[in-house]
């Protein structure tokens, strides 16, 4: 057996460069001009960060909670619906989301992806709740 003493720097200096990735997502239509996110406040005070999503444009969703929101030519929201991904399949997710934004006449998704699980993603459901759902 034989071993060989290789200099990393002479190697690296040698070596072509590496294209690096272009980790841009594909452009989307930003429905907020001032940003895609939207800080939705609950009853507790707690503030989560949603991105904002046309209907059409809504990703599969694997865990987080979702606003369904009626966005107004005006620019006003009304919120129509609070829920979260409860699938484990996110084309099921995605199909869910779609058909109650249908139902309800919902034209924006809003998703929060930040709850680490199940028992968070209930909790800020049911902050959610208790401060956008009105009577």
């Amino acid at each position: 057996m034989s071993a060989m003493i290789v200099d990393l720097a002479l190697v690296r200096a040698q070596r072509k460069p590496v294209p690096q990735p272009d980790f841009k997502l594909a452009p989307r239509k930003i429905l907020n001009r001032e940003s895609p996110f939207l800080f939705w406040t609950g009853a507790s005070g707690a503030r989560y960060v949603h991105s904002i999503y046309n209907l059409f444009e809504c990703p599969p969703v694997d865990v987080g909670n979702y606003v369904l929101v009626k966005r107004h030519s005006d620019g006003r929201r009304t919120v129509l619906s609070i829920g979260r991904a409860a699938h484990t399949v996110s084309t099921l997710n995605l199909a869910e989301i779609r058909q109650r934004s249908a139902e309800l006449g919902a034209n924006e998704v809003h998703i929060h992806l930040l709850a680490g699980n199940t028992a968070q993603s209930q909790t800020i459901e049911a902050d959610l709740r208790r401060s956008l759902v009105t009577a």
